[in-house]
């Protein structure tokens, strides 16, 4: 009966060194999880910044585009006329 007694104690302490393993697996799941949803949110939070960055460059760059810089007089005229084309698209409309 003895050699019963040792398995089964046997078995316990190993089930219980299982059940202790797993709530540290869990524990450690849960801090990865929520390190993960930090970094999402950091993620997102950049990925707006560079839009908004690339929204003031292009700004920008219109800007110069429009003031006549001289490295893009080229882009400039295009872009004078193609606002020229877009006012005179809207006369046509409001005179419809």
């Amino acid at each position: 009966m003895s050699n019963i007694e040792d398995i089964v104690d046997s078995l316990e302490n190993k089930i219980s060194k299982v059940l202790h393993k797993l709530e540290l697996l869990k524990l450690a799941n849960l801090k990865l999880n929520e390190e993960l949803e930090v970094s999402q949110q950091e993620i997102l939070t950049h990925k707006e910044q560079i839009t908004d960055w690339e929204e003031k460059y292009e700004a920008l760059k219109m800007a110069n585009t429009i003031l006549g810089s001289d490295d893009n007089k080229r882009e400039t005229k295009l872009k004078i006329n193609a606002l020229i084309r877009d006012i005179d698209h809207c006369i046509g409309q409001l005179s419809d």
